[in-house]
């Protein structure tokens, strides 16, 4: 679900959703963060496959900004005949997606292809299915690659774009004890920094989609409610999550709000997010289906 970070030539293409919080494109945290991010939605981004209005079975999918694969292998679940042309701007989300490939049987259904797609696009065939999730908010032009798209697919294909309404949130609102609110001021510093760095991030998608010449058969939004009480997966993500915010909004945080969120990633610590109960994965999604004539 890069999800990717904000700047130069590692903004414009990760996977999934959201590890946008500070530019390191082939870090290996990111890496782990894409992977956690993918298992944890796993039912969720399988919801959007299943909803998608398809008149027929896809055989050629693009996958935009892949990341490590969330959307890649849930699309090569769900239509067991097609292949997946995954393209992303980092080689090593590319390296893991390949990885995971192999350990699936699944690679001979898998072409990648490194591509920045600010630049000038790389023979991609001719899709009849194209997947963007928050990824074509970290284009630099946004519309530009909404009309190569269109111009990509096949007449009748579909394009779903997945949109995020921000950074998941993990923690309970009077979170933590000696500095209850603290979720909520890193997400707001965040933003700050998303609306300089990330301008298109958020956007409605439906009026740019009519604009570059497809008709919007669909628009959905997705609440997610994950409660992690009894997934440790859910606490690994939380960590890998917050971790990566930090180094995005380390700058804007008061000293006393650094302090408690670094007590909360200190693995060592009583304080530390893998301890806690009460972690839940709360965050939103919309998907636009635009169908090309």
């Amino acid at each position: 679900m890069t999800h990717p970070s904000s700047h130069a030539a590692h903004a414009h293409h990760t996977a999934h959703a959201h590890p946008d919080a500070h530019p390191t494109p082939d870090s290996h945290d990111q890496v782990q963060l894409l992977d956690l991010d993918a298992e944890v939605l796993a039912e969720h981004t399988d919801s959007i496959t299943a909803w998608l209005p398809l008149k027929s079975a896809p055989r050629h999918i693009l996958d935009l900004g892949c990341g490590t694969g969330a959307g890649t292998f849930a699309l090569l679940a769900r239509f067991p005949e097609a292949e997946v042309t995954a393209v992303d701007v980092s080689a090593s989300h590319l390296h893991r997606l390949r990885e995971k490939a192999e350990e699936l049987g699944v690679a001979d259904r898998v072409r990648t292809v490194l591509a920045d797609l600010d630049a000038d696009w790389p023979a991609l065939g001719r899709p009849d299915l194209v997947w963007g999730s928050a990824s074509v908010h970290h284009m630099a032009d946004p519309d530009r690659a909404l009309s190569k798209v269109h111009d990509l697919l096949s007449p009748g294909g579909l394009f779903a774009v997945v949109e995020l309404a921000g950074f998941p949130r993990f923690l309970p609102d009077d979170a933590p004890q000696e500095r209850p609110g603290l979720e909520d001021r890193c997400h707001a510093a965040l933003e700050h920094h998303h609306a300089e760095h990330v301008p298109h991030r958020g956007a409605d998608w439906g009026p740019r989609l009519t604009a570059a010449g497809f008709t919007v058969e669909g628009e959905r939004s997705i609440t997610v409610h994950i409660e992690g009480s009894d997934d440790q997966s859910v606490g690994r993500y939380a960590w890998s999550s917050l971790k990566r915010l930090r180094a995005g909004v380390s700058d804007a945080l008061a000293a006393e709000d650094l302090s408690a969120l670094d007590r909360l990633l200190d693995t060592d610590s009583p304080q530390s997010i893998l301890r806690r109960r009460d972690l839940a994965v709360r965050t939103e999604r919309t998907v636009w289906a635009a169908r090309r004539a």
